[in-house]
């Protein structure tokens, strides 16, 4: 029986699957030179969370990046995938320039920002015909990314979220990672706020709950006030 599969049985006696979280806390990179994966992660200034070494030589080394509930693990006889395949890794951000701009002030190689002008260029590592330099028209969500590479080889792709897909996140959940985040969402509000009341004619005494009601909605992906 699968850790998913709990069960109990009603009045009836027929069996019921109960749902369990599952939570994907940790993914595995495989790198060849630890020491030098180590030197960059740290430097693109994450959170290292452990380096145990053994005698037998396995060693796991774990990071967690900014504001992100799922670390990376690499180490010695911690996985047989070869080292550099990883590909296409998600870092999710509010705002891809000024993400790309941290990590160049940490000496990092990133991408120009782009979107894809033809589906699934954001994948293609050394075909970029299909990418279009600059942010998706209007910045629209899950579409404008950039990318990097550690010394593996194994590739990291940013993108820009800011609506979530409707069902994605659970309105009365809403919560921001970082306060970079949360300001990233004040000031999303704040704009269609002014929008809201160019189209009223008047100023909204009533805004702190008008953006309360924007940044759940952006959030849930449901319809956006007006």
């Amino acid at each position: 029986m699968s850790t998913t599969d709990v069960r109990s049985n009603d009045a009836s006696g027929i069996a019921r699957v109960k749902n369990v979280d599952l939570m994907l806390e940790a993914v595995v990179v495989p790198v060849a030179d630890v020491d030098r994966a180590k030197e960059f992660y740290s430097d693109l200034g994450w959170r290292l969370d452990a380096d145990f070494a053994f005698d037998n030589g396995f060693r796991v080394v774990q990071f967690t990046p900014p504001g992100s509930g799922c670390s990376v693990q690499f180490g010695s006889k911690i996985t047989s995938a070869p080292p550099g395949s990883a590909q296409g890794l998600y870092l999710v951000v509010s705002e891809i320039e000024a993400a790309r701009e941290a990590l160049l002030a940490r000496g990092v190689d990133v991408s120009e920002v782009f979107h894809a002008g033809t589906p699934g260029a954001q994948f293609q590592r050394d075909d970029t015909s299909g990418r279009v330099t600059g942010p998706a028209p209007d910045h629209g969500t899950y579409s404008s990314f950039a990318t990097l590479s550690d010394p593996d080889g194994n590739t990291w792709l940013l993108q820009e979220v800011t609506t979530r897909l409707p069902g994605r996140t659970d309105p009365a959940e809403t919560a921001f990672a970082s306060p970079a985040d949360l300001a990233s969402a004040l000031r999303r509000a704040e704009a269609a706020h002014g929008e809201h009341e160019k189209r009223t004619g008047e100023a909204d005494a009533n805004w702190p709950d008008w953006y309360a009601a924007y940044m759940v909605a952006e959030q849930a992906g449901t319809d956006l006030p007006t």
